[in-house]
């Protein structure tokens, strides 16, 4: 999506009101959320919140939970959950994020390098085979970790602590993110095959 490119951090902090003093994670299942990638979030929220500025696009279908939960919050923790059912310039959330937990669909993990986003991956166990083939090519190459959908509870805040204890490990991803990133790439196709037809 060209628009992507458009989003620095800074206009994408701005956009979406966040503070930057901590670092921000963006946690989203596509575009109709993710039942249990939101559950545990929801379930770890308040100790996410001490440490994460969290971006949460949570699909409609779980919105009012969230809604629910985020009104329960205090006043400082309510400030850093920047919760909503979906958000249409995907690219302000990818640009503003230092960390990303989502499924492991092939269209969403196009995006990550362009903006060299870590991820934590959690592959959708109805789609077993395709998503835990992407998050295993992108673990190999030392940009994501992998998650199973039914230990995510248990193990979504310790995987994110460990990340957060070892900075050299999250810049060793971003850097891995980054170099599979071809923002150009259908520019070049189409140039090869437009020189191709013409030989």
């Amino acid at each position: 999506r060209p628009d992507l490119a458009l989003w620095d951090r800074q206009t994408a902090h701005r956009h979406l009101g966040i503070s930057g003093s901590l670092p921000v994670l963006l946690v989203f299942g596509g575009s109709k959320g993710a039942r249990s990638i939101n559950l545990a979030v929801l379930n770890n929220l308040q100790a996410l919140l001490v440490k994460f500025e969290v971006i949460h696009l949570s699909g409609e279908t779980d919105w009012q939970v969230v809604k629910n939960m985020r009104e329960q919050l205090s006043a400082e923790l309510a400030a850093r959950y920047h919760a909503m059912p979906y958000l249409h310039e995907m690219g302000a959330a990818l640009a503003s994020a230092d960390l990303v937990v989502s499924r492991a669909g092939a269209s969403t993990l196009g995006e990550y390098p362009l903006f060299g986003l870590p991820a934590v991956l959690v592959p959708y166990p109805h789609a077993w085979r395709y998503q835990k083939v992407n998050a295993d090519y992108l673990t190999r190459r030392g940009a994501a970790i992998s998650l199973q959908d039914h230990r995510l509870n248990d193990e979504l805040l310790v995987t994110l602590n460990v990340l957060l204890e070892n900075p050299n490990k999250l810049k060793a991803m971003r850097a891995a993110m980054f170099e599979m990133s071809h923002p150009r790439a259908a520019e070049k196709i189409a140039s090869a095959l437009i020189q191709l037809a013409g030989e």
